[in-house]
């Protein structure tokens, strides 16, 4: 019998394990989901026989190495800066790992070491990144097989509440770890466009959004996400005059949160005494410079940001909470904690809300001729309502067929990967159009002499 050792058994995970069960039945293995949160693992296993869940400490690295070693495989689905640690245990033991995080330098590092020790470490096979990386790598290997070169490579992607669900005044709800949407931007953002690079810093990020409409939902608003330079050397574009990464949200949220960044609520350095204690208006009030003069909390947040009293800004951060003299109660101790505590509770869907997930490539390609199209690539995946998120569908399923991939030996890989190789990306995303998780392709001529931005 083959074990698969789950690690985290968050928001992303229950989709995953639902799947790992479903397929352990078939083939004979037994899942093992290990979480700080004894209960939670239990609930998600739900007393499935082919399930057992144990409490571990992933830091604790003497007892994360003693159930490496009973696995074949380890989905890491914890937090990204436990990921080093996971994944240097299993090259150490010669066993697999699956993630939905970021491959960083130093995993990418562990490329020999694992080719050596007959391991496969597979970053980012989630949904973004994951599905996005495989769907693009598709459409760009088949476009260059038809001989085009690619000028223009546009990569969109959102987490929402469905349209039909986006019902409080943000239109936004959290269906992923709160501290991702809190600390968004943080690193600032550069992208390329016409040729020229575009440096964009964090407190300009949500200042820098644009128009993008996607078919059957709408218009949404986009902001550069990271570093999209960096994506050229990764998809074969080194030759790209615009490459550009995004992120979606329904038209306001940036005007938003752009001024709760500016405001510096997002801070996840500076400790904050007695945070728990504290009022949402006394901690918004630390960040108000001292000769900010006004009777009110909110108009003395105005007057610093310089937008209107009565505006649209000011009336979602009231409904947000910010200026209530209430305690907190947030665990932590910086006002980034007191913030992920805060969305936790107040950005939700309803009993009978669904989220939806959004991917889409726009591509403009040429041929030999001079001749160009401009090809758009959308998915939309919705959720189930009182059932899976479409997030974590997506964010599951993707690294389940990895797993699958893995133990029943159809993958001829090992070292440090990201699913940009055929042999990854071909048979995950034909599982997930099985699953109804699927790209729709609409293909225009770009007239003669058209701006590609």
């Amino acid at each position: 019998m083959k074990h698969v050792l789950v690690l985290g058994a968050g928001q992303s995970a229950p989709y995953l394990i639902a799947q790992l069960l479903e397929d352990a039945e078939v083939h004979d293995w037994f899942i093992t989901v290990a979480d700080r949160d004894l209960d939670l693992a239990q609930r998600r296993l739900g007393g499935h026989p082919r399930g057992n869940a144990i409490t571990l400490d992933a830091t604790e690295l003497s007892l994360l190495a003693a159930e490496v070693k009973k696995a074949q495989v380890v989905v890491n689905f914890l937090s990204p800066r436990l990921q080093h640690a996971v994944a240097r245990t299993c090259v150490e033991h010669g066993k697999h790992m699956v993630s939905a995080s970021y491959r960083d330098q130093r995993i990418r590092e562990m490329d020999r070491e694992a080719r050596r020790q007959g391991s496969l470490l597979v970053n980012e096979v989630g949904l973004d990144p994951g599905i996005d990386h495989m769907s693009a790598m598709r459409m760009i290997h088949d476009v260059k097989a038809r001989g085009h070169r690619v000028l223009k490579f546009a990569s969109y992607g959102g987490g929402l509440p469905a349209p039909d669900s986006a019902d409080n005044p943000l239109r936004y709800a959290i269906t992923w770890n709160p501290r991702n949407v809190v600390m968004g931007g943080e690193g600032g953002a550069q992208y390329l466009i016409d040729g020229k690079i575009k440096i964009v810093p964090y407190h300009e990020v949500f200042h820098r959004s644009w128009r993008f409409e996607v078919p059957s939902v709408g218009l949404l608003e986009a902001y550069p996400n990271r570093d999209s330079i960096s994506y050229r050397a990764l998809y074969g574009l080194e030759d790209t005059d615009t490459m550009i990464r995004a992120t979606l949200r329904y038209p306001g949220w940036s005007e938003t949160w752009c001024q709760i960044v500016r405001l510096g609520l997002s801070n996840e350095h500076l400790r904050i005494p007695n945070l728990h204690r504290k009022t949402w208006a006394e901690l918004v009030e630390m960040f108000i410079p001292r000769d900010i003069a006004g009777i009110h909390l909110e108009q003395r947040i105005a007057t610093y940001l310089g937008i209107s009293p009565t505006g649209t800004i000011i009336q979602n951060m009231r409904w947000l909470g910010l200026f209530d003299p209430t305690a907190t109660d947030a665990p932590g101790e910086t006002m980034a904690d007191a913030l992920v505590h805060l969305l936790r509770s107040k950005l939700v869907l309803g009993p009978n809300g669904r989220d939806m997930v959004i991917l889409a490539h726009e591509m403009v390609t040429e041929d030999g001729t001079g001749a160009r199209e401009r090809v758009l690539s959308v998915m939309t995946h919705f959720g189930e309502p009182g059932g899976f998120t479409a997030m974590a569908k997506t964010v599951g399923l993707p690294a389940a067929i990895a797993v699958k991939l893995v133990l029943t030996e159809a993958l001829p890989l090992s070292g440090s990967y990201i699913p940009t190789h055929p042999a990854l990306y071909g048979p995950i995303l034909g599982e997930l159009e099985s699953a109804g998780i699927r790209f729709e392709e609409k293909t225009n001529v770009v007239p003669e002499g058209s701006p590609l931005s």
